[in-house]
């Protein structure tokens, strides 16, 4: 059984992962609707519901912009576990978070100079710059949306919610072109 549920907006925009027993609460308050699930069944004495996958909030939630930490597995997982310096994929044990300009030189802990490097990279990189290291940056570093952290944590939530975008836009698609006919 999948062990979350990825919550969409009214407007299909991704929330969050819930529990699927919270996505069965909010499916049983009609606060949400079900949009995909598994083949699975949850039974109760009084009925039987399929174990939901994607569900669907029924009213808009207006959510203010949400700034996304930058801890260290939100970094690792904006930089798709890569070293941005070699581009090798050495595993989640041996890779670290790097300050491209150094904390001793002034560099702060923030999105836009947090990069994640293997263990290997960092040690040549040391307290220099990757200019005075004569290392280059695969990507320049960035701050993610909240919603492209939820999609990334959970490759499975995301695959799904392209396939529900995908359906989306034939179905409206399909509309505006019975509009015209």
């Amino acid at each position: 059984m999948s062990k979350q549920v990825l919550v969409l907006n009214a407007s299909y925009e991704p929330l969050s992962l819930v529990s699927v027993r919270r996505a069965v609460v909010l499916l049983m308050r009609e606060k949400a609707e079900l949009l995909e699930a598994t083949q699975q069944m949850l039974r109760s004495s009084h009925q039987n519901m399929p174990v939901p996958l994607v569900i669907r909030l029924v009213h808009y939630v207006r959510l203010p912009h949400r700034k996304v930490p930058s801890t260290r597995q939100a970094v690792m997982l904006r930089d798709a576990y890569t070293c941005q310096y070699c581009g090798e994929l050495p595993g989640r044990q041996f890779l670290t978070v790097d300050h491209v300009i150094p904390r001793s030189r002034g560099g702060k802990h923030e999105w836009e100079n947090l990069v994640t490097a293997c263990t290997r990279c960092n040690q040549k990189k040391g307290s220099l710059t990757p200019e005075e290291a004569h290392m280059q940056l695969v990507r320049k570093p960035f701050e993610p949306s909240y919603v492209a952290l939820v999609l990334l944590s959970n490759p499975i939530a995301a695959q799904r919610w392209e396939h529900l975008m995908d359906l989306t836009r034939e179905q409206a698609k399909g509309s505006f072109l019975s509009q015209i006919s």
